[in-house]
């Protein structure tokens, strides 16, 4: 069976996956399972991706859907963070709810779900502490703890959750706007995986790479190959674009990141079609890398074979631009969020001077924050970003 991901009006599901009509879950087969999704009424953000030109650059934000909606509040309620993740029905309706909440004003939705996913599907058991983060309750000390997990996780069945919700939201979407799937980086997950939780020092993630080598690449690989599959199964259930976190490449130098980083950012990059055409995708997915911190790295990671790369604000974006140096690579990024904290005039002020600095974003820019939205923010304060995008974008 054939898919078109973009395609206005045809999603075939090619292998065993879950789809939901109209609440109804059903399993469709490789030979006759199809269903249909509404023509894409704006794919501004595809055609950046690719590097096409566009009227304006579109935007969509990190974290988008979250704590700084007071209607995320109302949907999730008392529920834990992951219950509500792996609930399709809730998921779908976060993910929806900043394209309501600014109507018009974002080119894209996000999935509602969490870079953690891959560790739970290898079998860590995680929690979300209120003031804390995620919390691993048995994290990796030693090579011998890798005996605990499961380096080959059954990643369809184990997050199946995950592409019912991005096949609902893809059918409620109705064709407005694309639907955005992601995954925790290699490196990021090892992180998590060894520290157990956010850390300052990363004691334990640097004990891996430094004194257990080789059984650090041996997690480094066990994990890339799951995150291509479920960023593959994402694309099978719905997801027409893809992005990549790489949240702790800043706590690696150059060396470092040359070692235990980009060989398996470049490794999903170069799989994943493969394994997409052996699912029977065989347009394009749009793919973007976010390596927050790794400042040093851009000119590397234009050579990834990403489509887009997204930027912190780190990075002034007319020396962004100089790297990038003509290849055919989309930048994406790159305001402070912390800017939302500011008067709606320093809001303006820097969102004009950031899209000026990408070159007017008319080519190869996607507008986005340089990280993720803060529970702290006023949903007011983002909407008049927003619209300052538009206004600045479309000039």
């Amino acid at each position: 069976s054939v898919f078109h991901a973009n395609c206005t009006a045809c999603f075939t599901v090619a292998g065993s996956c879950w789809a939901i009509f109209w609440g109804t879950e059903r399993t469709f087969s490789r030979s006759t399972g199809k269903m249909t999704f509404a023509p894409l009424k704006n794919d501004l953000l595809l055609r950046a991706a690719r590097g096409e030109k566009v009227e304006r650059p579109p935007i969509w934000i990190m974290r988008q859907a979250g704590r700084y909606l007071p209607e995320y509040h109302e949907v999730k309620g008392k529920r834990d963070f992951f219950e509500t993740c792996r609930d399709a029905e809730i998921a779908s309706e976060i993910t929806i709810q900043p394209v309501d909440h600014f109507d018009g004003l974002i080119d894209a939705a996000i999935i509602f779900s969490d870079i953690l996913v891959i560790p739970q599907a290898m079998g860590f058991d995680i929690e979300m502490v209120e003031g804390k983060g995620p919390v691993f309750t048995d994290p990796l000390r030693s090579p011998e703890d890798i005996k605990k997990i499961n380096l080959k996780p059954q990643v369809l069945e184990s997050l199946d959750w995950a592409f019912k919700a991005i096949t609902l939201t893809r059918k409620k979407l109705n064709g407005r706007v694309p639907l955005l799937g992601f995954v925790g980086a290699p490196w990021t997950l090892l992180v998590y995986m060894t520290e157990g939780q956010g850390s300052k020092m990363f004691r334990y993630a640097k004990q891996w790479i430094y004194e257990y080598t080789e059984e650090a690449h041996q997690l480094l690989q066990a994990t890339t190959d799951a995150c291509i599959e479920f960023l593959a199964q994402q694309v099978v259930a719905g997801a027409q674009m893809l992005q990549v976190f790489e949240s702790w490449a800043g706590e690696l130098g150059p060396h470092e990141f040359n070692e235990f980083c980009l060989p398996y950012l470049r490794q999903i990059s170069s799989k994943l079609p493969a394994r997409l055409r052996e699912l029977g995708v065989t347009d394009d997915i749009p793919l973007t890398v976010f390596a927050k911190g790794a400042w040093y790295a851009l000119d590397d990671l234009c050579d990834s074979g990403y489509n887009c790369v997204s930027l912190d604000w780190l990075y002034k974006p007319e020396d962004a631009v100089k790297v990038v140096n003509g290849r055919r690579i989309t930048l994406q990024g790159n305001l402070d969020p912390g800017i939302m904290y500011g008067s709606d005039e320093v809001i303006s002020k820097k969102t004009k001077q950031m899209i000026e600095g990408f070159g007017g974003g008319k080519q190869n820019y996607i507008i986005n924050f340089g990280h993720g939205t803060h529970p702290f923010m006023k949903p007011e304060k983002v909407e008049h970003f927003l619209k300052e995008c538009h206004r600045y974008g479309s000039a």
